[in-house]
């Protein structure tokens, strides 16, 4: 066999490595568009999952997210981030006093 000959050229063998490899290539982009496509959908998922009341809003924003993908980034924020106890939260935060947190230091 020398040097320059390219072994499995013109026989069967290499029409089946090109198949093969033909089917590998078509399961890999596959698998890499299905794993996009399910990370993507994760919002949506989260939201049915806890029976958010803006169910909408993240399907819009998911679907939007394909094209700008910062508006992606705000469907997770929505599903994940229960904004009701939050906003009580930063409500107690703002209507507290100084006094009040020096006073739940102490306690701690």
């Amino acid at each position: 066999m020398s040097l320059v000959s390219v072994p499995f050229v013109g026989t069967g063998v290499d029409t089946v490595i090109h198949v093969f490899a033909t089917v590998i290539l078509v399961a890999t982009v596959g698998a890499a568009a299905y794993g996009f496509w399910k990370f993507h959908e994760l919002p949506i998922e989260k939201a049915h999952s806890k029976d958010h009341h803006q169910i909408g809003l993240i399907t819009a924003l998911t679907w939007i997210g394909f094209i700008w993908h910062w508006v992606w980034v705000l469907a997770v924020i929505v599903a994940f981030v229960d904004m009701e106890k939050a906003i009580i939260s930063l409500r107690d935060i703002w209507k507290s006093t100084p006094q009040d947190n020096q006073t739940k230091q102490e306690e701690a």
